[in-house]
């Protein structure tokens, strides 16, 4: 049995950001939580810069100047506070409300100031402030008061705009611009029905590059005039193109595709509004690559990447070559010894094609591996080949592990994130049983010993499948899962609920429906041993989601509920998820 804290101990760098200087400040979690480091040069030695007990979220250098804005929560409560990290060490809480979230907006082209969104005002509703770099939260100027989720997309190249955005729920939004001396917000993109407009940046015409679905089933590449005229750049008629990113000064942007759960990067010069010239394609790990970061020249960008065997790094792309920065610990296992994945597809109970990645142990043991059914979150969301150093210490100790983008994921066109809405939500868990069954025709895989594990809306995926089909599983992980439809949306945060009734129903219209698919109610029909972790801080998914489950389960099944004082919606801290994972197994070796 290889041992389970060797393989939480591999480390993990990503989110950089290049300093006016060249220096990149990245976050890694050498520590047990993700903390800021920095690196003068690529493979020197990293320079830890914050040491806190808390994660913290994300790092971005002043433009101009040598300091940088980092995010940080309180035991995972997402209240997220913005921090200032100056030269000599010194850190400032910037927003200093502690009772509110903060959603970091970027800064002005001249770095003086930077903006943000934030519920302080009113729990259940987002305005925009704009802050000098300088100053504390008490300064903090209040420049639009919202009616919803408002998020900050960044700075005109002359300061004196802001382009925001207005989130309907995940899959219909809306794009302004906003007057930062006035208040007065232009609205760019009024439609009609359902249309995502995201990842919205400053182009050097003044115009925005984004990518939108407005007439297409994929996302796609377009240019927006600030008169609202929507002019396609790039589009593809199999994959979504998912995210762009520009460096107004150098005229240059590189933007996403998402093939199949990979990445693909290209870098294109921007010769007009909407008119590009591709000049390069970067060359990395076979996997996910995003969160670019463009540096002081406008020619290199900081971004991480990741693969199925590779785990997580911080790379920089200097205009012709992608060289590799950080090299976070692999805790002295032999990457050569990490399995990949496969890309396949299965056919489901209506024929609907399911995309998901399988991960076999080497060598895979005589009568076929034990497997689990690993479920993404979301379901807005999708599950790619990036690293996993739980999945790989499952592998190396034999069990195969399956990760399905059932229906509702993203990455594969609106109409199939449509599939599980409201009524259709069940399909969703039938594409549960319709993978499982596959994998058991596979003579690689023990069809008895089927695991489903989950974390979110797959931790109601897993006990859904639980309910639903009970034959089918030997064991189940419910990780902050909703256990009751009604409850969970009652209780989430006030700025949550009107987005997450626009997926699984309203309480007002749709209470019948959402108590008969909720699983608590079912939990008499459950056959399988039951591990339910869950944050007692967790603003999205309460507490009393696990605690109800766990108490409906245990006259039924074994049953096992861990709670975490200091977590919220999922596991932060490494002493925390080392003492879950190593309970998981041995929950999962005594019954599987």
């Amino acid at each position: 049995m290889r041992d389970i804290e060797r393989y939480l101990n591999v480390r993990v760098a990503y989110g950089g950001s290049l300093s006016p200087s060249g220096r990149l400040a990245f976050l890694m979690d050498t520590t047990g939580t993700s903390q800021v480091w920095t690196l003068d040069d690529p493979g020197g030695w990293p320079e830890q810069r914050t040491f806190y007990d808390e994660s913290v979220s994300f790092c971005s250098y002043s433009p101009e100047r040598e300091h940088l804005v980092f995010g940080m929560d309180e035991g995972g409560n997402e209240n997220t506070q913005l921090h200032r990290f100056d030269p000599d060490g010194s850190v400032t809480n910037l927003t200093a409300h502690p009772e509110a979230r903060h959603h970091w907006g970027g800064w002005s082209e001249d770095g003086d100031r930077f903006a943000f969104a934030s519920n302080r005002r009113d729990p259940a509703v987002f305005d925009v402030y704009v802050q000098d770099w300088d100053e504390t939260g008490t300064d903090a100027e209040l420049v639009y008061e919202g009616d919803g989720i408002v998020g900050v997309g960044g700075f005109s190249p002359d300061g004196t705009r802001l382009v925001t955005t207005e989130v309907h729920h995940n899959f219909d939004a809306d794009l302004y611009v906003l007057d930062v001396a006035t208040g007065e917000r232009t609205h760019l993109t009024p439609h009609e029905g359902d249309v995502r407009y995201g990842g919205a940046e400053w182009g050097p015409d003044g115009g925005l590059y984004l990518t939108t679905d407005e007439g297409s089933d994929r996302l796609y590449l377009a240019h927006l005039s600030l008169d609202g005229d929507l002019t396609p750049v790039v589009e593809d008629d199999e994959w979504n193109v998912d995210g762009v990113s520009v460096d107004v000064d150098a005229a240059r942007l590189v933007y996403s595709r998402n093939v199949d759960g990979y990445t693909d990067l290209t870098v294109a010069d921007v010769d007009g509004p909407g008119e590009l010239t591709e000049t390069a394609s970067p060359d990395l790990p076979d996997g996910t690559a995003g969160g670019i970061s463009w540096g002081p020249d406008g020619e290199t960008f900081a971004l991480s990447a990741s693969g199925s065997t590779t785990n997580t790094n911080a790379y920089v792309f200097d205009g012709d070559d992608t060289v590799r920065w950080t090299h976070a610990s692999t805790a002295g296992i032999d990457p050569a010894t990490f399995s990949p994945r496969e890309l396949v597809h299965v056919e489901s109970f209506d024929g609907l094609s399911v995309p998901g990645y399988l991960s076999l142990p080497q060598p895979v043991p005589e009568g076929g591996a034990p497997v689990i059914v690993d479920v993404h979150g979301g379901p807005e969301s999708q599950r790619r080949p990036s690293f996993s150093s739980l999945n790989q210490y499952f592998l190396a100790n034999g069990y195969a592990v399956f990760e399905p983008n059932i229906r509702g994921s993203t990455g594969y066109g609106r109409e199939y994130t449509h599939l599980d809405d409201v009524a259709k939500r069940m399909d969703s868990i039938a594409d549960l049983k319709a993978c499982a069954d596959w994998l058991a025709d596979r003579g690689d895989v023990d069809g008895g010993r089927i695991v489903v594990k989950g974390g979110s809306y797959g931790g109601f995926a897993v006990l859904a499948a639980l309910t639903e089909y009970p034959e089918r599983w030997a064991a189940g992980v419910d990780i902050v899962g909703i256990a009751n439809f009604v409850t969970f949306l009652e209780n989430t945060a006030d700025w949550r609920r009107e987005n997450r009734e626009a997926e699984y129903g309203s309480l007002a219209e749709d209470r019948e429906f959402l108590e008969s698919i909720s699983p608590v109610h079912r939990a008499d029909r459950i056959r399988a041993p039951l591990f339910v972790v869950h944050g007692a801080n967790d603003p999205r998914v309460p507490l009393d989601e696990a605690e109800q489950i766990a108490e409906a389960a245990a006259a039924h099944v074994p049953t096992e509920l861990l709670v975490y004082e200091d977590e919220g919606h999922g596991l932060s801290k490494r002493e925390n998820r080392i003492e879950t994972y190593t309970k998981m197994v041995e929950f999962l070796d005594a019954h599987v």
